[in-house]
């Protein structure tokens, strides 16, 4: 597995972001019985990084906390059967790792989040990741069912973890 993190933002959340980063990442794709060594991208930035992103891909022009790019589109989350043969120019030719996508998170909005909820800065950190992780591997929340779905399984992993509120 290939989890690269870039640290472009100002604030430091004090957190040892690559140990949390392939954690999580690695009990979400665990719990979602990925097949493969995946290669994955982390970038913390800041608010105005984030506000840019946000409204050059989706059309919002807000600080958000978190933005997931997947490189796949699975037509039922998590299901890889056909990633070889329809996605195949997503697994890395040096490594043969499956390139699920970047993560872009907000360390600023992370820190007001954990505050506002009353959790650790770690807690966040580590949701914000579970949930992107998701993202990358096609679960979505617009739905009431949708979100369900991704709220438990985000609980799942980071409760497996011992990451708690």
């Amino acid at each position: 597995m290939t989890f690269y993190v870039e640290n472009e933002a100002d604030l430091s959340l004090g957190l040892d972001y690559q140990a949390i980063f392939e954690a999580v990442a690695q009990e979400v794709l665990k719990q979602e019985g990925c097949p493969y060594e995946a290669e994955i991208s982390l970038t913390l930035v800041n608010p105005e990084d984030i506000k840019s992103a946000n409204k050059e891909f989706r059309g919002i022009d807000k600080v958000t906390d978190v933005l997931s790019f997947p490189l796949i589109e699975y037509e039922t989350p998590a299901d890889f059967s056909k990633v070889e043969e329809e996605f195949s120019d997503c697994f890395n030719p040096e490594t043969g790792e499956l390139m699920l996508g970047d993560i872009m998170i907000c360390c600023e909005r992370a820190k007001e989040q954990a505050e506002e909820y009353g959790h650790s800065i770690k807690r966040e950190f580590a949701f914000l990741i579970a949930h992107s992780m998701l993202h990358l591997l096609g679960f979505d929340h617009i739905e009431e069912d949708e979100a369900r779905v991704m709220e438990s399984k985000q609980a799942h992993a980071l409760d497996n973890l011992g990451i708690s509120r």
